[in-house]
């Protein structure tokens, strides 16, 4: 059984006992937290797609873990008038790990 959920803008394939990162959510290491924009649902059998979404299906997970990514760096210059700039970031995510999927 699968889910095609969507959170943080972004659209992800999930099953149960499935682990993710996702955009950060606000909830606690331990929460757990329901995503209710489930676009598509699969039980092996049929395959039931949403109209934009499936009409009381949910997704729940558990929040594993709060914390950022690895740092990137981000480096302009322009030739010739010697200016540059350098900046880092490193991106929030939220570890969740899938636990079940109400059709």
């Amino acid at each position: 059984m699968y889910a095609v959920i969507v959170t943080g803008g972004k659209q992800y394939k999930v099953s149960e006992g499935d682990t993710l990162f996702v955009e950060k959510l606000e909830a606690q290491e331990g929460e757990v937290v329901t995503f209710d924009t489930v676009l598509a649902v699969s039980d092996g059998d049929a395959l039931t797609i949403g109209e934009p979404t499936v009409a009381g299906a949910k997704v729940t997970a558990k929040v594993v873990k709060q914390g950022k990514a690895k740092k990137i760096y981000v480096f302009k210059m322009k030739r010739k008038k010697n200016e540059r700039s350098k900046k880092g970031h490193r991106q929030p995510y939220t570890k969740v790990v899938i636990e079940t999927i109400n059709k």
